[in-house]
């Protein structure tokens, strides 16, 4: 739509106000705090509009919206309220500076993501490198070093540590963000085509600076040195690397490089057609997918096939860019006039026309630019769209880079630019574009496009004003993919850092694990230690020189400082380079390699790898896998996570009939828990459907020989459907069966895709799995959709070939729930087609009509969701013809908003969306992944409580409960609705439920909560809807909500949004202090996913939107069982167990060295070489302790995974206590007296002769025999602490104590060792020294060693226990697996796969089987606690009587007809009914026929419950 600037319209180009510097690029500032800062201020503007409108209810009136009257005026040059951009037209002068250059200077468009540059790296990376307190604590114990007066013999060799440390870190640092610059390189210099010698008055000739141009010259010096050397290699690689191959050597790279481009870097130089294209209507330089599936039947002016109507706003518009409407005085005539749109051409303007479309790089692009895009291409920047190939200015994007859906979205050319095709039409377009400021909203944009249209009969006319708004739907995001589409022509508005995209590829908050965090407490421990025993050293030292008439007064010659306080001050530095190994610099790198081997296994553990999608367990942050093993809540979304995502229609009831014949899982679930044998009751049913889809296939091809039904793909099975359509049940029923069909074919956005073949096939892509399922499951009854054309829709109905004309869609969205599409039939007359929510669809009937039709509907939508299937309602209108005129000029001028466009479109959309006739509803099975079950009950067995978090409705939630083991047959189901949606009403059911368990929510019960993890009793469950959550999470109800739901084994939560997703983990982690894991596939779990202390995503077929800012990405669910219970659990005890061990190390050798320093009055002589110290940490003790982080091993894997419960001990974080810290401290402490000691006694006497008579009791060979003790006790203490003793380890032990003799052998043979000279033959050769050293091991370990053995005799701990029954051969039949997993999902009856193996034992065991067990319908369960009179569980305040509800309806003549899914379902609601009646449940049969059609009457929106995302 197209409306005239009015005169005043000074608010238009201002829709939102936004400060100058959003939106310029101002020097010196942080892109990173602009990006957030932009965030910021656009979520205060959503919060305080359309957020708050919503929540009240409240909407714009729709008695006439009215044309807004706001200036196109500018307040002044800024751009608070957004930007300008101007085509043609000359710049004012308010946008100039005194040169007449723009004042506004926008980003480029080159994207960097990458930390360094060559330049930079070196001083950048110290810079952040010490950023770690450790790096500049070292760094100043090497500079103290300098000075002689602190007595370090050598400062060079004491820097090689750090500089060790420093130059590995680096190495890494480079080599990932040169794999990020590559991508980044790889990005920007993707070609695109932009429209050259013209001037774009936006932008000033870009000066590249003198510094600018030395870091190029280095850059490319760099990468041509790289591409020489590349060049010379030998055998190298012809592919590169896939996806799966590639993800663990990303770093978190942003949203923008984790593309694939059709184009390398290199690969651009090499083409030849570097002159400009000229802007002829040539065909595309890629081949031209969109004709491979032809439509012969359709003209070369139509549209094609795979073309579809995303918006209304067409209303019948010609190719000729005018737009047609109904004539007022031929109603129903059909007929249309034409609506004048107007030109961006301007006529009457000379070009000279040199300007011409050339190839260019994406870093080339600039505000204001023009830009052709051809099919297959990615968007370089955020583009409106002016035209397009097709003849509507539709064209077709790929979005799974911004959201990770796959599916195609339709977007709009501007009626105004459609005529455009040619350079020179760019050329003579004059116009000026007023954009909002760049915001990070993916589903929003205003803007405006202005110009002058000037009539050709009156050239000295200066034309009259015209305007047009631009939505999200004329605008395509940089990052998505162009489909379908042979060109398009388009100008840029965002660049760079201000697209959509770049301002949503934020990094992930960054996590750190709770051992990291816990960490630095303990090297604070240390730092006090160190700085106590300085202190005490420095003033002993300084106290002893100041003694009078000391033996010292005679042999020394006088201290360094001269008096005793200089004195004891020197010798407190001196101290802290002698006792520097005390703060292990040496833990930090060694944690490092420890976890970047942790995160190789887990990348290379083959039975975590999903081989459908070739993708294995991809670590995204490496540092947080200790964290794996200590997870006390999973939280986890439903659609896509525990399901497939696969959407198949199972089940519709129409006209009050049910049809469908389907055993899904959820129902065999509830069959069980009736007791019934659901092993012979689904193979009856499974051989029951089978025969009734062959003869459901016979008998369509005898009315309809279809040659797109393909007997593979037929998911709905109801051969008395076909028959009732056929009119066996009279012309009633057959008439509802076509108009039913006819809503699914007709009310859809779904694009159609024909593959050639015989037979052809139908591809259908929708932008969710639901409503392709919808119009597949039409096609499969004869109501195919073949394409559309123009503004219709052509159905093939019973092999009829019929033409609709849409009108209006009316698109779904998480706060409406529902979709209509306005289609005018071909006998003229106007129907609204409607599907959604039952509960917004049955509010919005002809009041006081089709109650009974209300009333069986309602069972049987009831009855679908009991059976886990997803059920939508499907409803109609006829729509008078002076009725929709008069709604379709509202809708236009909704549509022509600049502000709160979304706001106004929905009001006017409700205010037609009303007095509907209920046709039906349809029931889709999500079908769980394989595994989902088992992997469950494995995390419980552990342990582990799982909460699941979706935006499915109730009974949906509840019955995937019951059939993944989430909920049984014993627990009472606490249904919690506040009806009022009040506080004090909510507080008063939080206070009911816990009085129950004997709780009041007082804070003396939260803290003995924090302490206690244990899980809870299975005998409660919540199922809690998004409109109760919101009340329950305020702050005064926020801790008694949390209490009672650490009383139930499961919690479900239904209808939430993202945002609450984030809220309830953010509640439980912080209010419980517990360890929290997030897993999701989708975008709408990104918030929960970050918010946890790991996340997981699922990589799921669907997109990467989750896995994109996850820690963890993860192919199914059921691999979750193997991350957490195998390689978190291992993670976190080596991990533990390694920190111990080298603190323990560093005790012994630092107290060693103190010990000494008290018979030389704390003058900080150094008892060994010199050396010893530098290698201690580095050489002589590294190797054992590392590999005992990474290869150390209680249990075998599927030991860990046969005995779950061993996890339990990371949940109580036992593995690393402050009692284990200071337990190993001590322990240290009586180790480092024993190994000084007994040299110190041993030289004691000082009758220590050798030989040949030369004694070796001086300092530096009484050093060599303390030091090797102590090496060979630490490597041994470390080695006894190993639950895992084979040759490798023994191995590695072996090595560091012989590298401390082997170093001391070859040090010592050359001169430049001074007094340590020829001391390895010297020492070595003593038997004392053998004898120490054995002595000095057995009386250092035996205390460890006696501790230990008690321990596992007397006190044994479960992974004691376990491993005594390993070697008792106990587990020897896990052996015959190649691993153990537990089984993927059991081959229950439910399945669709009949031809599925028969169901296998999970594990061994004692524990009865499922279906041995006894069970007992759900009103006739006891559980361990007061019952609860709002569970579904015999909670009705009755007793089971037996009784039915009745669900019968006035007699059909289908129905005589068997009907085993309907009747068996039935059978089942019968029995379990009364509770769902007395629990009054959210969308139960029994509230919908309560619910009267609350919106059919007065135009009022229908407040927002809960949820923004359905999925």
């Amino acid at each position: 739509m197209v409306i005239k600037s009015p005169a005043n319209d000074s608010n238009v180009s201002n829709p939102t106000k936004r400060i100058r510097w959003a939106t310029k690029r101002v020097k010196g500032v942080n892109e990173t705090h602009i990006r957030q800062s932009i965030k910021d201020r656009f979520q205060h503007r959503k919060a305080g509009s359309t957020e708050k409108k919503r929540q009240s209810g409240e909407v714009p009136h729709l008695d006439g919206i009215e044309e807004e009257s706001e200036s196109s005026e500018p307040t002044d040059g800024s751009e608070q309220g957004g930007r300008r951009i101007y085509f043609n037209i000359p710049l004012p002068e308010s946008a100039k500076d005194s040169d007449g250059h723009p004042i506004f200077h926008y980003g480029r468009n080159k994207i960097r993501t990458a930390r360094y540059t060559p330049l930079s790296f070196v001083p950048k990376n110290l810079w952040f490198q010490f950023h770690n307190i450790a790096n500049i604590y070292f760094l100043f114990v090497i500079l103290l070093g300098i000075y002689w007066i602190f007595g370090n013999p050598n400062p060079a060799l004491s820097s090689v540590p750090l500089i060790f440390i420093l130059f590995a870190t680096a190495v890494k640092d480079g080599i990932e963000d040169w794999r990020r610059t590559g991508l980044d390189n790889e990005l920007n210099n993707t070609p695109t085509h932009r429209l050259v010698e013209w001037n774009n008055v936006n932008t000033s000739e870009d000066t590249i600076s003198l510094w600018r141009r030395i870091k190029k010259a280095v850059t490319h010096s760099i990468i041509s040195t790289y591409k020489l050397w590349r060049s010379k290699r030998k055998n190298k690689s012809a592919e590169g690397k896939s996806y799966a191959q590639r993800a663990l050597d990303e770093s978190r790279p942003s949203i923008d490089t984790r593309q694939s481009h059709r184009t390398s870097v290199f690969s651009i130089q090499s083409r030849t057609s570097e002159d400009g294209i000229q802007m002829t209507p040539v065909p595309s330089p890629q081949p031209d997918r969109s004709n491979e599936a032809g439509n012969d039947r359709l003209t070369p002016n139509d549209r094609p096939t795979t073309s579809f109507s995303f918006e209304g706003e067409a209303n019948g518009q010609p190719a000729n860019g005018h737009l047609a409407t109904p004539k007022d005085n031929h109603p129903g005539t059909g007929q249309v006039a034409a609506k004048f749109y107007g030109s961006l051409m301007d006529p009457f303007i000379q070009v000279p026309g040199n300007a011409r479309f050339k190839e260019d790089y994406w870093k080339s692009v600039q505000v204001g630019d023009f830009v052709r895009l051809y099919n297959e291409d990615q968007i370089p920047a955020d583009v409106v769209v002016l035209a397009t190939s097709d003849p509507d200015g539709q064209c077709y994007v790929e979005t799974k880079n911004l959201d990770g859906e796959t599916n195609l979205k339709v977007r709009q050319g501007l009626h105004c630019g459609r005529q455009m095709k040619h350079a020179k039409d760019c050329e003579r377009a004059s116009f000026m574009i007023e954009s909002e400021p760049p915001n990070p909203n993916l589903y929003q944009y205003s803007g405006v496009v202005r110009w002058s249209q000037r009539d050709v009969r009156k050239p000295e006319d200066p034309g009259a004003e015209m305007a047009e708004p631009i939505s999200i739907n004329n605008l395509l995001l940089r990052g998505c993919s162009l489909r379908n589409t042979k060109w398009v022509l388009g100008v840029v508005v965002y660049t760079g850092r201000e697209t959509k995209i770049m301002l949503n590829s934020g990094t992930t908050p960054s996590k750190r694990s709770r051992i990291a965090r816990d960490l630095n407490w303990y090297v604070i421990y240390n730092f006090v230690v160190l700085f106590f025993m300085c202190l005490v050293s420095g003033i002993v030292q300084g106290v002893t020189w100041a003694k009078p008439r000391t033996s010292s007064d005679f042999f020394e010659y006088g201290s360094i400082g001269g008096n005793p306080p200089l004195d004891g001050f020197i010798t407190f530095w001196s101290c802290v380079i002698l006792f520097q190994n005390l703060v292990p610099i040496s833990l930090y790198i060694s944690l490092e390699l420890v976890r970047l081997a942790q995160a190789f296994f887990i990348y290379s553990d083959t039975f975590m790898y999903y081989e459908r999608i070739d993708y294995p367990c991809t670590p995204k942050s490496w540092n947080i896998s200790d964290d794996l093993g200590q997870i006390e809540y999973v939280f986890s979304d439903k659609t896509g996570t525990l399901t497939q995502n696969v959407m198949e229609f199972k089940k519709c009831t129409i006209n009050g009939v049910p049809y469908g014949e389907a055993y899904t899982e959820a129902q065999a679930g509830m069959r069980r828990r009736q007791g019934i044998d659901i092993e012979a009751e689904g193979a009856k049913a499974h051989k029951q459907i089978a025969e009734d889809r062959v003869k459901m296939l016979q008998d369509l091809r005898k009315m309809h020989d279809n040659p797109y039904l393909h007997d593979d793909e037929v998911t709905f099975v109801a051969p008395d459907f076909v028959t009732d359509l056929g009119g066996a049940s009279g012309g009633e029923q057959r008439a509802a069966n076509e108009e039913f069909m006819l809503a699914l074919a007709l009310c859809h956005t779904v694009i159609t895709e024909r593959t050639a073949g015989d037979p052809p096939k139908l591809e259908f892509k929708a932008q969710s799995p639901d409503e392709a399922a919808l119009v597949a499951t039409a096609r499969d009854c004869g109501f195919t959709v073949m394409g559309r054309s123009h503004d219709s829709i052509i159905l093939n109905v019973l092999g009829e070939e019929r033409q609709f004309t849409v009108l209006n869609t009316l698109e779904f969205n998480s706060s409406r729930k529902r979709m209509s599409a306005i289609i005018r039939m071909p006998s003229g007359k106007i129907i609204l087609y409607c599907k959604g929510a039952d509960s917004v669809i049955y509010s919005r009937l002809r009041p006081s009509e089709q109650s009974q039709l209300r009333r069986v509907t309602g069972e049987h939508l009831e009855m679908f969701a009991r059976e886990g299937l997803r059920t939508l309602c499907i409803a109609c209108k006829e729509v008078d013809e002076s009725e929709y005129q008069a709604w379709n000029k509202e809708h236009d001028l909704a549509a022509a908003a600049i502000t709160d466009r979304e706001d106004k479109l929905e009001a006017v959309s409700d205010a037609i969306e009303r007095e509907l006739t209920l046709l039906g509803g349809t029931a889709i099975e999500d079908r769980l992944q394989d595994g989902v079950p088992d992997a469950i009950a494995l995390l419980g067995d552990a342990g582990i409580k799982l909460w699941v978090l979706t935006g499915d409705k109730v009974e949906t939630a509840i019955n995937i409960g019951f059939s993944c083991n989430l909920l049984n047959n014993d627990m009472d189901l606490i249904v919690f609705k506040i009806e009022d949606e009040s506080l004090e009403t909510a507080e008063i059911e939080l206070d009911k439920h816990l009085e129950a368990f004997g709780l009041t929510g007082a804070d003396e019960e939260l803290h003995l909560a924090r302490k206690d993890h244990r899980a809870p009793d299975p005998t409660h469950a919540i199922v809690i809807d998004g409109e109760s959550l919101k009340l329950v999470l305020e702050d005064q109800l926020r801790q008694k909500f949390l209490l009672l739901c650490k009383q139930c084994k499961s919690v479900l939560c239904c209808r939430v949004s993202p945002s609450q997703k984030a809220a309830v983990v953010r509640m439980v982690k912080n209010g419980l202090d517990v360890m929290t894991l997030s897993v999701g596939d989708g975008a709408n779990d990104v918030a929960m996913i970050q918010e946890a202390d790991v996340g997981v995503g699922i990589a799921g077929e669907e997109g990467r939107q989750a896995v994109m800012s996850s820690d963890y990405a993860i192919g199914q669910f059921r691999f979750l069982q193997r991350l957490i219970l195998v390689h978190g659990r291992w993670s976190y005890r080596r991990l533990a167990e390694t920190i111990a061990n080298f603190f323990y190390k560093n005790i012994v050798w630092t107290f060693a060295l103190f010990w000494y320093q008290i018979y030389n009055n704390f003058d900080v002589t150094y008892l060994v070489d010199y050396t010893y110290i530098i290698m201690f940490n580095v050489a002589f003790t590294s190797l054992p302790v590392i590999f005992m982080g990474i290869g150390d091993q209680d249990v075998s894997d599927k030991v860990s995974l046969a005995v779950p419960q061993l996890y339990r001990r990371g949940i109580e974080r036992k593995e690393w206590t402050s009692v284990k810290f200071w337990t190993y401290m001590l322990d240290g402490i009586y180790q480092s007296v024993v190994c000084y000691y007994m040299g110190h006694l041993l030289f004691a006497p000082g009758r220590f002769v050798t030989h040949n008579g030369l004694e070796i009791n001086d300092r530096p060979r009484i050093g060599a025999y303390i030091g090797c003790a102590t090496i060979v006790v630490v490597n041994t203490y470390v080695l006894m602490n190993m639950y895992r003793v084979d040759w490798l380890f023994l191995l590695l032990v072996a090595f560091s104590i012989l590298l401390i003799w082997f170093w001391t052998g070859v040090y010592t043979a050359f001169r430049s060792s001074g007094e340590f000279y020829k001391a390895a033959p010297q020492v070595f050769g003593q038997l004392s020294f053998w004898a120490m050293v054995l002595l000095t091991t057995s009386i250092c370990l035996l205390p460890r060693f006696v501790a230990k053995a008690t321990q596992k005799l007397y006190r044994p701990r479960d992974i004691d226990i376990i491993r005594e029954q390993v070697a008792q051969g106990k587990f020897n039949y896990l052996n015959q697996y190649e691993a153990y997993v537990p089984p993927a999902k059991v081959p229950s009856a439910a399945s669709s796969d009949v031809s599925q193996a028969p169901k296998a034992k999970q594990r061994g065991g004692t524990a009865l089987a499922d279906d041995e067990r006894p069970i007992y319908p759900p009103s006739l369960a006891n559980t361990g606690t007061t019952r609860n009179p709002r569970s579904h569980n015999g909670s009705d305040d009755t007793d089971y009587t037996g009784r039915h509800l009745s669900m019968d309806h006035p007699p059909r003549p289908s129905f005589d007809r068997p009907r085993p899914s309907f009747d068996r379902i039935r059978d089942s609601m019968d029995r379990i009914r009364p509770s769902f009646e007395a629990s009054n449940d959210f969308t139960s049969a029994a509230l919908l026929t309560r619910l009267e059609s609350s919106h059919s009457g007065t135009p009022t929106r229908k407040t927002v419950h809960g949820s923004s995302s359905l999925r």
